[in-house]
């Protein structure tokens, strides 16, 4: 009995946003009775858990072939070319090639027939394709990969060795798609990729980020909601500005990528920005848009980091008064520049550092949802019981909603962590 590819993601929301493309490529060729694994790179933890997936899988589906892809496997093809449970190892650019999926299509006893890894380098694409997909398979929000790659090199980070340098789908392109998935009744998009706002530097002319915006919402002028994803603010230009000044249908809700809030950390993980430089950032959007909330990446425990240094991460989440907080624990990762340094922080450290992170950011939530009791929001309904405020904030409701509906309510309450309508 045949039966469509099982496909499992790991990591951020460009990796599902490809498993979906995936997914596409593979019915089209004709694959089937397969295990597709994409993985993520961004930590030591996460390619310890893929290794640990990839396992259980292999008991769960004892008899089909398991292809790893993702960036894990473009950083060390060798770490999964060498388990047991792997039938074939393939690099970022090869899964969004429709000719990987038919060679791997022609069944089992071709896979791996002729080499078992089939990762290229990466550096030397220049290119990143719009894959028109059309969700993620709810009628909630549709996201449109329109960067890949990233140009920096952060000092604790591996990821460009696993995407490959800054790559933009151009605007024309970009504007298409979104056409496309409003006409298919999406109310929300998102726009992502590794370091959104490079998108345009490879481009004619050098567009920034902002003229993408601004060119969205003028074009799609039925597009009910805008969102982006991750940002670096260092790097926002003078457009998008305008557009979170002027535009409405620009969600007020920023995750920015600012990873520490000591200057001399900063300078050590090789940062673009100081301190300043955010809390200016957060203060200068908010004068714009009074309702904008803030995410924020931020690690704990960076090589060298002491009590003094952290306090000033601590700080920074309320100087930029961060709600939605992503925080990682510091995990050497080979490779990297930082995992060289020999004022490594003790472990023990680092998790307490992280865990009083996290409980700074569980206040600003508490406190953020405390301010929208008796306030009316536009919600985006998820399922029928749970959607998220134009911040991203999670709403509950008691009567059963229309999944991918905009739906106007009074919040009348919290939870702890939602709000409830």
């Amino acid at each position: 009995m045949t039966a469509a590819p099982k496909f499992t993601t790991l990591g951020c929301r460009l990796n599902a946003y490809e498993t979906e493309a995936m997914k596409e490529l593979s019915r089209q060729a004709g694959l089937e009775n397969a295990v597709v694994v994409n993985t993520c790179a961004v930590t030591a933890e996460a390619v310890r858990k893929a290794r640990q997936e990839i396992r259980k899988l292999r008991r769960d589906y004892p008899d089909a072939p398991i292809i790893v892809t993702g960036c894990a496997a473009q950083t060390e093809p060798e770490t999964f070319a060498a388990m047991s449970e792997v039938t074939q190892v393939i690099g970022n650019t090869e899964k969004m090639q429709p000719e990987t999926w038919q060679r791997m299509a022609k069944g089992p006893d071709f896979i791996g027939a002729t080499e078992k890894v089939l990762v290229d380098d990466i550096m030397s694409v220049t290119e990143t394709a719009s894959h028109l997909i059309d969700g993620f398979g709810t009628r909630s929000r549709a996201y449109v990969q329109v960067q890949n790659g990233c140009d920096h090199r952060c000092t604790f980070c591996i990821i460009p060795y696993g995407r490959g340098n800054s790559r933009s789908v151009p605007a024309g392109v970009v504007v298409d798609q979104i056409k496309r998935l409003v006409d298919k009744g999406y109310n929300e998009v998102v726009l992502t990729g590794v370091d959104l706002t490079s998108w345009g530097a490879d481009l004619p002319a050098t567009p920034k980020l902002g003229d993408l915006v601004m060119r969205i919402l003028k074009l799609v002028p039925d597009l009910p909601r805008l969102r982006i994803s991750s940002i670096d603010s260092i790097e926002v230009d003078e457009n998008l500005m305008q557009a979170i000044a002027t535009e409405p249908r620009l969600m007020p809700h920023l995750h920015l990528s600012l990873q520490h809030g000591d200057d001399m950390i900063l300078k050590r993980m090789k940062r673009r920005h100081l301190r300043d430089d955010a809390i200016r950032f957060a203060e200068d959007a908010r004068k714009l848009r009074p309702e904008m909330t803030f995410g924020a990446d931020i690690i704990a425990g960076f090589p060298t980091e002491t009590e003094a240094h952290f306090e000033n991460s601590l700080k920074l989440v309320t100087d930029c008064d961060l709600t939605w907080l992503h925080v990682f624990p510091y995990s050497k990762r080979e490779g990297t520049p930082a995992a060289k340094i020999p004022s490594q922080v003790n472990g023990n450290v680092i998790k307490d550092r992280a865990a009083r992170l996290r409980a700074a950011g569980d206040a600003q939530v508490e406190k953020h949802l405390a301010a929208q009791i008796g306030r009316r929001h536009s919600v985006l309904m998820e399922n029928a019981h749970m959607g998220r405020t134009e911040q991203f904030t999670e709403v509950s409701f008691a009567t059963p909603q229309t999944e991918g509906a905009l739906v106007q309510t009074q919040i009348s309450g919290c939870n702890g962590t939602q709000l409830i309508a």
